[in-house]
């Protein structure tokens, strides 16, 4: 069981052979991996991508207001909405792409991302919550599909915060920004392309 701020990590079929489901005479996907985590925004985003890439080289992407994602060959900015607050980041990797849907979330982006077998996630600062996973897909074109949840919820509740209490820095001011941490949600499901 993971704590706070702690990593949860669930492995599906135990071995990371490709089982095939047959359905209707197609391929269902079916989910390898599942990571949950906290990530704090620095500079309202995070970030995705190969553990050797150069994320500060000239043509990368730069974040964006504008946009959920900035991408490049081998990295992803994920735009967030604020950046005084932890948000709940999911990350699945699938054996093949994994029927759209919506659950709830309220924006959709895709890309693909050229990944050397491992995924990095990390902030503007030098915090890496996850560095070097490695994918079951190994090397090669990732497809990626990311969802977004109460991200204006998120900004409209921590603004009400300062008219409902008059000291930021009081006890009952931050007990209460602490129980909005991960409100904001993302999940960010990434396949290997055929």
């Amino acid at each position: 069981m993971a704590g706070p701020g702690k990593l949860k990590v669930a492995a599906l079929a135990g071995t990371f052979w490709p089982l095939r489901a047959i359905a209707r005479g197609g391929h269902v996907s079916r989910r390898l991996l599942r990571l949950e985590m906290p990530v704090f925004p620095e500079r309202l985003m995070f970030r995705l991508h190969d553990p050797v890439a150069e994320v500060a080289a000239p043509g990368s992407p730069v974040p964006s207001s504008d946009t959920l994602i900035s991408t490049g060959r081998d990295q992803l900015i994920v735009s967030c909405a604020q950046e005084h607050l932890g948000v709940q980041l999911t990350v699945e990797e699938w054996d093949a792409a994994p029927p759209p849907f919506s659950d709830g979330y309220e924006d959709e982006a895709k890309c693909v991302l050229y990944l050397r077998g491992r995924l990095t996630i990390d902030t503007a600062s030098a915090d890496r919550p996850v560095d070097g996973l490695r994918l079951s897909g190994g090397v090669g074109d990732y497809g990626v599909r990311i969802y977004t949840r109460n991200r204006s919820a998120a900004v409209q509740r921590y603004s009400e915060l300062f008219s409902q209490f008059a000291d930021p820095l009081s006890d009952d001011f931050q007990q209460a920004r602490r129980q909005l941490e991960g409100l904001e949600q993302y999940l960010v499901q990434l396949w290997r392309e055929s």
